[in-house]
């Protein structure tokens, strides 16, 4: 009877009869400052062929998929995609941070004990180090005894860097003086001979040859604010006025402007491309993982905003690249034998002057007027401005030693700030972060903020501004960070390997990410994941 069971399971068990099955090649796709309904603002205009509709036509897409912390930035969007988890737990609570067991401020991938590998400047002294956690493409090497290979990929180095991992064979990013791609000794001791080659195409110099004009004529780019506002930040001059952008003076220098055009996610996906070529990824015995990030869709959104003609053109380019790089995948690693997902590491918000036009409540929390005001309040009432150390990314930081030294209670000098900080016109609440599930708040704003704080890395004072209202960029452009749906509500689509057409309008997280991608591929989820398997893309 023991064995007819067994041969009954057997009989329906696909594992026990074919063996463990896993795709070739884990593609993940970060679209930096990508709002969800980007897929859906310029959809008319997309191509049958491109990126996007065949991604949402072939794919699956969680339409509902939403950041469950703040603040909603490029290095905690990037981390949690990849480890399942929050920054309360991975540790990475914004692109930079005080750190109160340091006394300093720490970039999040800031590394002083490494080198620059490929590269003239610091720029490549970065490393994984500040992550406290696992990522999925090290759990993915060590499912497979370290067989497996994992390479990061995107023009900034925190885009590369975390998604990819401690384990990762390989991470590159782009340094913007020279316009090449470079590595840390934390991963090699030499660039490899392809990258070497890549670099010596001078691509961003091809790029800049050939300016940038809109695909289609400018009077067809409806969804979008005429080309010149005066909201709008001037990237490329201050006497430069639209369309059409001259980059050929570039060449050879300013390399760093490519980001804020179109050809910086080209460039992002040739560098992928040689990456897969290089590395061989898909060509091995077990699964492989490329992380890439998509870094130009955010300079050039923090500069034009999301309802400009810049944006709108961005993301019409950015589907035909999208397209060719799935026809790519397609001979290369073939149909069938590769997973993608898609997914952006934060949104934006309107450029409150834009919104302040259509009668749409809005404005600016300058955080240098701000900190002007909090020295002397906190100089006239306890005797020293030094007491502040930070007003930043919607935390306060006071120096506690300084506190314990005056001999001063923190609360107390905590509630002269916060009383300080409700009587701004921006400011919605404003309460101690070691306090916040004590507190009268609102569970989703109170859940994302209990999220987003690590003592040692986050700040005494929490700040909750007003829908709509952003830190400073008063000058131009606009900005991302709150708990908002402009800015939390991200697209999440599955492609390829094993996934089914459709789409869910039910609601998931962004660290429920990795946790299906684990499922899928039958590895441990990363040490720190919290999220959950989204069970119509891994039933």
């Amino acid at each position: 009877m023991g064995l007819a069971f067994l041969q009954a399971v057997g009989q329906n068990n696909s594992l026990w009869q074919t063996g463990l099955q896993r795709p070739k090649l884990v593609v993940g796709i970060v679209i930096d400052q990508m709002r969800w309904d980007y897929l859906y603002r310029y959809y008319d205009r997309y191509l049958p062929n491109g990126g996007f509709k065949r991604l949402l036509s072939g794919g699956f897409s969680c339409e509902n998929t939403l950041i469950p912390y703040v603040p909603t930035v490029t290095a905690c969007g990037h981390t949690s995609i990849y480890t399942g988890t929050v920054p309360a737990i991975n540790g990475i609570t914004g692109n930079e941070w005080w750190d109160y067991g340091l006394n300093r401020v720490v970039y999040c991938t800031g590394d002083t004990t490494t080198k620059t590998i490929g590269g003239t400047t610091k720029e490549g002294q970065m490393s994984p180090r500040n992550l406290l956690v696992t990522t999925i493409g090290d759990e993915l090497r060590l499912a497979t005894n370290f067989r497996s290979k994992v390479i990061g990929i995107a023009l900034k180095d925190r885009a590369a860097i975390l998604p990819a991992g401690h384990t990762a064979n390989g991470s590159y990013w782009y340094e913007e003086a020279t316009g090449n791609w470079i590595t840390s000794s934390y991963y090699l001791s030499a660039l490899p001979k392809w990258v070497q080659d890549f670099n010596a195409k001078k691509l961003p110099d091809q790029y800049f040859a050939k300016d940038w004009n809109t695909l289609f004529p400018l009077d067809t780019y409806v969804q979008s604010t005429p080309d010149v506002e005066p909201f709008e930040h001037k990237a490329f001059g201050r006497d430069v006025k639209g369309f059409p952008y001259s980059l050929k003076p570039y060449i050879g220098k300013n390399y760093n402007m490519i980001s804020v055009t179109p050809y910086g996610a080209s460039l992002t996906l040739d560098m992928a491309r040689a990456a897969i070529e290089g590395e061989n990824l898909g060509a091995n015995t077990v699964t492989d993982m490329l992380t890439i990030s998509i870094s130009s869709t955010d300079y050039i959104g923090h500069n034009f905003g999301p309802n400009s003609v810049e944006q709108e053109d961005d993301f019409l380019r950015l589907d035909k690249d999208l397209g060719s790089f799935l026809d790519y995948l397609d001979a290369k690693i073939g149909k069938g034998n590769y997973l993608v997902f898609l997914t952006a590491d934060h949104g934006v918000a309107h450029i409150p002057y834009f919104a302040d036009q259509h009668n749409i409540p809005a404005g600016y929390a300058i955080t240098e007027m701000y900190n002007l005001g909090l020295s002397e309040l906190l100089k006239a009432k306890f005797g020293s401005e030094k007491l502040l150390i930070d007003n930043s990314g919607y935390q306060v930081h006071l120096d506690h030693d300084l506190i314990q030294k005056m001999h001063l209670k923190k609360d107390s000098v905590e509630k002269a700030v916060i009383d300080y900080l409700l009587a701004q016109p921006a400011v919605y609440t404003a309460f101690p972060l070691d306090k916040t599930s004590t507190i009268t708040l609102n569970e989703t704003i109170k859940r994302d903020v209990i999220n987003g704080y690590f003592p040692q890395r986050s700040g005494d004072i929490g700040i909750i501004y007003k829908p709509q209202w952003i830190e400073n960029f008063q000058a131009g452009g606009t900005t991302h960070g709150a708990w908002n749906p402009y800015d939390a509500h991200i697209p999440l689509i599955w492609y390829g390997w094993k996934v089914q057409p459709g789409h869910s309008n039910q609601e998931v997280y962004m660290t429920d990410i990795a946790p299906t991608i684990a499922a899928m591929l039958h590895i441990q989820a990363p040490n720190g994941s919290i999220g959950h398997v989204i069970k119509e893309v891994a039933p």
